[in-house]
């Protein structure tokens, strides 16, 4: 009998990647949207069909995560064998002018998430996965960071997954719930939101190049992160669940890079100079910043057999080629417009 798996934030980056992967090892994957008055199921268009037709492996709920009650009835109706709790509001300068609803969303989010997985704990086993972050580190007290680092948060975003964290130690440790928290550096993809840094360059540079936008503004250029590819982590996130004991573990590349080697990375790769076009704007800073996060994943290569494939440049590259098909899309209809 397949196994079954329940995945909130499946129309985000994290969550599409994971659903794929998923499908492709068999499961039946529930996932749950928020109801809204658009739909913003794009990234898993391509792997969702009608669920009334034969063989239909992809069904999704409406759902959210602040609402706990609805989530419980879900999750005991679906009864899956794994949970993975990738919803957030996990933009980290947006939680700083919404600190409540990010806390809610993060926190308590993750909170509901748990008491659900107990409430079905008591008639079977589930596996739980928490989606933690490398911000939580915030102002680091060593560099590289593993999992007995203390954590600084800087963001409310940041405090609010320490919560989460906490929690799931703490539901795995009063309650013997199967509970494990992924601490994942930055990880990216062509399907990261416009909005986070890489996919903003990237995006911005696929334009430059087609002659759609002149400029590209940023904030902080010297901030330093490890990067990695969204599609190599969801394993990671997988391959927890999968071993024998629940723990905590951090995935990686183990290097660091800053946004300016980002920005050049990219327009490189599209043979243009990144400071013909990038300004600095105040609006993009941070109220407390994050200078450097670079994680040390030893334990979960030796435990799991996890290393992260892809180097940043390799991401950038491949991030700027999916957008430069965007770009050429683009132009293509603005010349239909025109016409």
């Amino acid at each position: 009998m397949s196994k079954s798996a329940l995945i909130t934030g499946i129309t985000g980056q994290d969550g599409s990647y994971l659903a794929e992967l998923l499908l492709e090892k068999g499961y039946l994957v529930h996932g749950i949207v928020r109801r809204s008055s658009t739909f913003n199921t794009s990234r898993i268009d391509h792997i969702y069909k009608d669920p009334h037709e034969e063989g239909a492996q992809l069904h999704l709920h409406y759902g959210d995560l602040t609402d706990g009650q609805n989530l419980t009835n879900l999750v005991l109706d679906v009864e899956p064998d794994e949970i993975y709790n990738l919803g957030a509001q996990s933009h980290v300068r947006v939680s700083f002018d919404s600190p409540v609803y990010t806390l809610q969303t993060v926190g308590t989010g993750a909170l509901n998430v748990l008491e659900a997985a107990r409430q079905l704990n008591k008639k079977k086993e589930v596996r739980v996965y928490q989606a933690s972050s490398s911000e939580m580190y915030g102002d680091v007290m060593e560099t590289p960071q593993n999992e007995n680092t203390p954590f600084r948060p800087q963001s409310p975003y940041a405090c609010a997954k320490v919560y989460a964290f906490h929690q799931t130690v703490n539901y795995r440790q009063a309650y013997d719930l199967f509970a494990c928290n992924g601490i994942l550096f930055n990880h990216e993809s062509p399907r990261r939101g416009e909005t986070f840094v890489t996919r903003k360059i990237t995006r911005a540079a696929s334009r430059i190049k087609a002659g759609l936008q002149k400029k590209l503004y940023l904030g902080n250029l010297d901030a330093k992160r490890d990067w990695g590819y969204a599609k190599d982590y969801v394993e990671g996130m997988w391959l927890m669940l999968q071993h024998s004991v629940p723990d905590d573990y951090v995935l990686s590349t183990g290097e660091t890079h800053s946004i300016k080697d980002f920005l050049g990375y990219v327009f490189e790769h599209i043979g243009l100079n990144w400071e013909d076009y990038v300004e600095i704007d105040p609006r993009y800073f941070r109220p407390t910043e994050v200078d450097l996060l670079l994680g040390d994943c030893s334990k979960a290569k030796e435990q799991l057999g996890w290393i992260a494939k892809t180097s940043c440049r390799e991401l950038a590259q491949l991030m700027v080629d999916s957008d430069m098909q965007l770009a050429g899309q683009e132009t293509v209809q603005e010349s239909l417009n025109e016409g």
